[in-house]
């Protein structure tokens, strides 16, 4: 959520028109995150968000627009892509394709405990449920495809340790994703980034999944691996937070239990998880884009978090 691309406020303007919002309050960038330009939109009718899409093409972004749709009009906290008097919910904002969405109410998060990962754990199944009739298709783009031609790339940039690491853990991976074990897990749409700055509570409250724009038809299991690698973790030193993890994954069974293949395959996928975060970060730090306000976040967490996973493989109780 870094500001790529500087928006005027004639361009908000003409937009809040289209979209027929009312007149400009007040247009403020928001700073943090790597992908996408993004405006806090305040307007006569409410508080908005406006991204402005820097790599997904306008080809790729109705499966993560209408997906958010289809969880919104299905009872999940999620921004609901406003319209343009067309239908359109996908607009072009200074040449670049974009979209508008309601601001969640609430805030992220940061020093979870063991009500707030329950919380996820429960929305997180509720959502995999309610995107189990989302027709649209399209892989995680960030899956097991773009870390075989990423790691070629980020090798140069590490050390000799780091490099073989990355490389046995990618070797596992692909062997994991040809076993029959992984071939019956259950897929559908998935966040695939749901960290802390990326899920909105009031108190304990959860109200909101936010930030889809890594979203994809992958294994629930990875969805649920992502997570458990966030909020279940102690941030400085990576390790696994086992209270915290079993509140979560209590919470999300209670909702929708583990197949016999999600809990042989959780260990992996939980590595699976730390090594796709690891490469992307890896990617970020030392192969970086032009952006006002862009902090790339540190390798070396992810890193930590792999080698804790390898270290000591957690089962589901």
């Amino acid at each position: 959520m870094a500001v790529f691309t500087e928006v005027s406020s004639e361009e908000a303007r003409k937009l809040l028109r289209r979209l027929q919002l009312g007149e400009l309050v007040a247009l403020r960038g928001i700073e943090g995150g790597i992908e996408n330009t993004n405006y806090f939109l305040t307007s006569e009718q409410g508080e908005f968000v406006l991204t402005l899409f820097e790599r997904l093409t306008a080809e790729q972004l109705p499966f993560y627009l209408h997906l958010m749709k289809h969880l919104a009009h299905g009872g999940i906290p999620v921004p609901d892509p406003r319209a343009d008097a067309h239908g359109d919910i996908l607009h072009t904002v200074c040449g670049k394709p974009a979209a508008v969405v309601n601001k969640l109410r609430g805030k992220s998060q940061l020093a979870p405990q063991a009500a707030h990962c329950a919380a996820v754990g429960n929305m997180l199944a509720r959502m995999h449920l309610a995107g189990r009739d989302f027709e649209r298709r399209q892989p995680n783009l960030r899956g097991l495809p773009w870390w075989n031609d990423t790691v070629p790339l980020v090798l140069p940039h590490i050390d000799p340790e780091q490099a073989a690491l990355l490389r046995a853990e990618l070797a596992y991976q692909n062997h994991l994703a040809a076993t029959a074990a992984y071939a019956a897990l259950p897929r559908g749409p998935v966040h695939a980034d749901l960290f802390r700055d990326n899920v909105m509570f009031d108190g304990e409250e959860l109200t909101g999944f936010f930030d889809f724009y890594f979203a994809g038809v992958d294994t629930l299991l990875f969805d649920l691996a992502v997570c458990l690698n966030d909020w279940c973790i102690d941030l400085p030193t990576g390790q696994h937070d086992a209270d915290r993890a079993a509140q979560m994954l209590q919470a999300y069974q209670a909702v929708r239990p583990l197949t016999a293949a999600e809990r042989e395959l959780l260990s992996g996928m939980l590595r699976a998880g730390a090594l796709r975060f690891w490469i992307s970060r890896l990617w970020d730090f030392y192969l970086p884009r032009e952006a006002s306000m862009l902090k790339p976040h540190d390798p070396t967490h992810f890193e930590r978090v792999l080698r804790g996973r390898i270290a000591r493989p957690v089962h589901v109780g």
